[in-house]
C-alpha cells in the first residue's frame, strides 16, 4: 500500500544509470521512493557505442556488456530485497540519450530519475550532458538528484516566471503539496527594476491558489539578480528539500547551449529539481 507521503499516480519510474557515483545515488533515492510508493522502476543502462572504434574493440565491447549485465543482476536482487519491483535494460547506442530517449518512449514512465553527475558551475552549463539532453527533448517530468541529497517533498519551491511552462510547475507542486503535511514555497525573480510589477503578480497569483487549495505557502521576489541565482538563493535560505521548474520545451542545439535558467538551476541547486514538462 503506498504511503500518504507520496505523489499521485507514481506508478512506474525509469531511472537512468552510467555506473557512475552520481547515477548509484540517485538510484539508491529512486528504490527508497518506490519502495514507499510501490511503484515498478524500469533502470537503463546504455552502453555507448564510438563506431570508428567498434569493429577493432568488439571483445573489448563485449566484456563491458558483460560487466554492465553483471552489475545491473546485483541491483535486481538487491531491489527484490528490498521488496520493489525492477525491470533492468541494457541499449547499445551511438547516442546515449537519443537511446535514453527511445527507451523512454517505450516506458512511458511517470517520472523520469537522473544523476546531476556532480558537475557544477561552467562546465555543468555548457558541456550539452546526457542529463540536459534528456531533459530537452523528453515529454516526460524528469527528477535529477545531486549526489547526496535526499527525494523528499516536506519543503517545497517553485520557481515561476509567469509562462504557461511555470504555471504548469506551479500546479505540480502545488499537486505534490496536497494531502500532505507540506509547506510550498514560490519564487519570482526581477532581474529588472521593470519586471517588478510582474513578478509580484506572479507570486499574488500563486499565493491566492494555494490558499484556495489549503495550502501554507511563502513567497518571495529577488530583485537585480540573475533568475537561477534567486531560485537557487531562495531554496538554500528556506531549506526546502525539492525545487520545480518548467522546461520551456526547446530542443536540438539552441536548447542546449543556451544556458537556460532551468538548466542552470540544476548546476547549481543542493538539493533534487524536478522539471515538469508541459502538458500539450
Amino acid at each position: 500500500m503506498p504511503s500518504s507521503n507520496c505523489p499521485e499516480n507514481l506508478k512506474t519510474i525509469l531511472v537512468c544509470s552510467d555506473g557512475s557515483e552520481g547515477s548509484n545515488a540517485a538510484l539508491a533515492q529512486a528504490l527508497s521512493l518506490a519502495k514507499e510508493c510501490g511503484s515498478k522502476i524500469h533502470l537503463l543502462q546504455v552502453v555507448a557505442i564510438i563506431p570508428e572504434f567498434e569493429a577493432s574493440a568488439m571483445d573489448l565491447m563485449v566484456l563491458v556488456g558483460e560487466e554492465v549485465s553483471r552489475q545491473l543482476a546485483a541491483i535486481k536482487a538487491d531491489a527484490a530485497s528490498m521488496g520493489v519491483d525492477l525491470e533492468t535494460r541494457m541499449s547499445r547506442g551511438v547516442s546515449v540519450a537519443g537511446t535514453i530517449l527511445e527507451e523512454a518512449e517505450e516506458i512511458k514512465p511517470d517520472l523520469i530519475i537522473m544523476g546531476r553527475y556532480g558537475r557544477t558551475g561552467l562546465e555543468r552549463l555548457l558541456v550539452g550532458s546526457v542529463t540536459a539532453r534528456v531533459i530537452g527533448h523528453s515529454p516526460f517530468n524528469v527528477l535529477v538528484v545531486p549526489k547526496g541529497a535526499t527525494i523528499a517533498f516536506d519543503r517545497i519551491l517553485v520557481g515561476s516566471d509567469g509562462s504557461p511552462y511555470g504555471q504548469a510547475a506551479f500546479a505540480a507542486a502545488l499537486d505534490l503539496a496536497r494531502g500532505r503535511e507540506s509547506k510550498l514555497f514560490g519564487v519570482s525573480v526581477a532581474t529588472e527594476e521593470g519586471e517588478i510589477s510582474r513578478t509580484q503578480d506572479i507570486v499574488h497569483r500563486m499565493m491566492a491558489a494555494a490558499n484556495q487549495a489549503g495550502m501554507p505557502f511563502q513567497g518571495s521576489m529577488p530583485q537585480g539578480v540573475a533568475a537561477d541565482h534567486g531560485i537557487v538563493q531562495a531554496a538554500i535560505k528556506n531549506e526546502v528539500d525539492l525545487i520545480v521548474v518548467g522546461s520551456h520545451g526547446r530542443t536540438g542545439l539552441k536548447r542546449l547551449l543556451m544556458g537556460s535558467v532551468t538548466e542552470r538551476v540544476i548546476g547549481q541547486s543542493p538539493c533534487p529539481v524536478l522539471v515538469v514538462k508541459k502538458k500539450s
